[in-house]
């Protein structure tokens, strides 16, 4: 007679469970409205990811101030520089395979990217990953391109390194971006919606860039760009954020490396191709595509395409991580305030980075080219 009544109380706490769950997430989605309407960001797209898994889902504001159209789940973002280290995901893969290693020399494949320079000679796929390549974060287009420092003896963050390891990439595998990263990253992990160029199913349903609140032109691009071209939603995100997790697809010593310290960051500068005096130890460390905060044991990476901002980061021993994406140029001023919703814990990633919160226009653009 008495497991009925265990059966009864069973449900009615479960229920209590899911409803105290339901409320967690509206209370929680009316705080990040709010967050949104003082930082003059129109909408957002996140991802919550909790015990190694996808715990919840969530979308706030809207696509595009001109239409009130909202933001759902499914809907596309550009994932801006996040689009690198789902990139460096694919390399390490090729490192597994043996069709690259981390000390492979990118003049190898692709001599011809950076002209007139002997020390380039010397950047290989561990420089790039770590930003340590001694290139500029965009360069090439007034001025040659060329290193500023014996790469792999500082931290300088460099886009154009990303672009000429996908061009040692293609040459050694054959294949596009695009196909490599579908047949590798995305068809596994089942990432339906990620592309690294517009598809035609991304009409119905894409985040328009705002600058504040002025809806912008929306790029589409027709060529891959492994620095900043990947359009993404959180869940799809996300789901690459398990993989960083548990270090599928990986062997287990690269997954460890992946995430392990390269170089420590000592100036309070992204592209620091100027001195190397050491200012101050900024808590933060760069690993093979990820930044690292050590005392935390977290990765992070930011993007940045002007009227679009992201965050993702994440805890391995907490199997814990988060992502967030942004349709408007105030983003990042108030990342600092949704990531404390979402996984509260200090972030020593967002000092580093230094954009001014009491002024959300401003802000450091990350990667701008166009193809």
């Amino acid at each position: 007679m008495l497991y009925p009544r265990r059966s009864v109380l069973a449900s009615f706490f479960g229920a209590f469970i899911l409803l105290c769950i339901a409320l967690s997430g509206s209370s929680q989605a009316a705080e990040l409205d709010k967050i949104l309407e003082r930082g003059n960001v129109p909408g957002l797209s996140y991802a919550v990811i909790r015990g190694g898994k996808i715990a919840r889902l969530g979308a706030v504001g809207v696509r595009d101030r001109s239409t009130g159209v909202p933001v759902d789940e499914n809907t596309v973002f550009e994932a801006a520089s996040l689009s690198k280290p789902v990139f460096a995901y694919l390399v390490l893969q090729l490192v597994d395979s043996g069709v690259l290693s981390l000390d492979t020399q990118l003049a190898d494949y692709a001599p011809d990217y950076v002209k007139g320079d002997p020390r380039a000679a010397l950047v290989t796929v561990r420089d790039v990953l770590s930003h340590t390549s001694g290139l500029p974060n965009l360069g090439g287009l007034f001025t040659p391109l060329k290193t500023n420092f014996v790469p792999g003896s500082r931290f300088s963050y460099s886009g154009e390194g990303f672009l000429w390891l996908q061009r040692a990439v293609v040459a050694a595998t054959g294949e596009s971006l695009n196909d490599a990263m579908s047949r590798r990253i995305f068809g596994p992990l089942g990432m339906k919606h990620s592309s690294y160029v517009w598809r035609a199913d991304f009409e119905t349903n894409h985040a328009v860039p705002h600058q504040g609140l002025k809806p912008q032109t929306k790029a589409r691009p027709a060529t891959p760009m492994a620095s900043y071209t990947l359009h993404t939603t959180a869940a799809d995100y996300a789901r690459f954020l398990e993989a960083v997790l548990s270090g599928a697809g990986l062997k287990r010593a690269t997954a460890k490396q992946w995430l392990h310290p390269q170089i420590g960051l000592f100036q309070r500068c992204i592209e620091c191709l100027g001195s190397d005096r050491a200012e101050a130890d900024q808590h933060v460390s760069w690993g093979l595509g990820w930044g690292l905060e050590p005392a935390q044991k977290t990765f992070f990476h930011w993007g940045d395409n002007g009227g679009v901002k992201a965050f993702a980061t994440g805890s391995p021993a907490k199997r814990t991580a988060v992502v967030v994406l942004t349709n408007g140029s105030n983003g990042m001023a108030v990342m600092p305030e949704i990531i404390d919703q979402l996984m509260p814990g200090e972030h020593p990633a967002f000092t580093w980075l230094n954009y001014d919160r009491s002024t959300p226009a401003g802000g450091w653009l990350d990667w701008v080219r166009l193809p």
